[in-house]
């Protein structure tokens, strides 16, 4: 019995395996091959969002950043923005809005960053822990808070990505499904309110792919 979530199932299997999540690298097939040799329009567009996205993870890592690491993020935010605009596209399996690859792609990060400031700057790491100013009878609660707020940091970032995609789809469904018992006049209005609600998803999908890479690198910038 299908329910109102059963939209996100990953349904189409061969051998007991989804062939819904090969769209997570479908995308690489429709990028003409002219993009990687000839600059066109779309490619310089690119490459000034890059750059500028570059220019802004190089100041949120401060003066202790190392040589290319804004590349990492600058791929994390691409492959999360290709992500979530396929999934707007019809009968194609949107994979940020399962916990599968948000958590996959969240979980490694922090693990990574934990690990090399643990370390490699392990005073630094322990004076996180009490901001300054703290009073001493507050530092062990302080501790505890921000013992939690590192380790709950990967299941906030990947929720968060999942529940954003899935609120607007499930309103794109639920609109859908009622267009067969509309009147002439509705469905005309139904037809704005997609078509609206359908720019709106796409402002999502991009702002939610910059909150997820602006993160990693502030969580980044905490261990170097």
């Amino acid at each position: 019995m299908s329910n109102l979530f059963s939209v996100f199932d990953p349904s189409t299997t061969i051998m007991n395996f989804s062939l819904n999540w090969i769209s997570t690298i479908l995308g690489i097939l429709f990028i003409p091959v002219s993009f990687w040799f000839i600059p066109s329009r779309y490619h310089i567009m690119w490459n000034k969002i890059t750059l500028t996205l570059n220019n802004e993870f190089n100041t949120l890592l401060g003066e202790n950043k190392h040589p290319g690491s804004t590349f990492l993020f600058i791929s994390l935010f691409s492959i999360i923005l290709y992500n979530n605009f396929l999934g707007l596209f019809p009968y194609i399996f949107t994979s940020t809005s399962h916990l599968t690859l948000t958590l996959t792609l969240a979980l490694p990060l922090w693990l990574s960053f934990m690990l090399y400031g643990w370390i490699n700057h392990m005073q630094h790491m322990f004076a996180h822990l009490v901001p300054q100013g703290t009073p001493t009878v507050l530092m062990p609660f302080m501790v505890m808070i921000e013992t939690i707020s590192n380790i709950i940091r990967p299941g906030t970032l990947a929720v968060r990505l999942m529940a954003n995609m899935i609120a607007g789809h499930l309103l794109m469904t639920l609109l859908g499904n009622t267009g067969p018992s509309l009147s002439y006049y509705l469905i005309s209005l139904l037809l704005v309110t997609q078509i609206a609600l359908l720019l709106l998803e796409s402002a999502v999908a991009m702002i939610q792919s910059y909150v997820f890479a602006v993160l990693s690198t502030l969580y980044s910038s905490e261990v170097i």
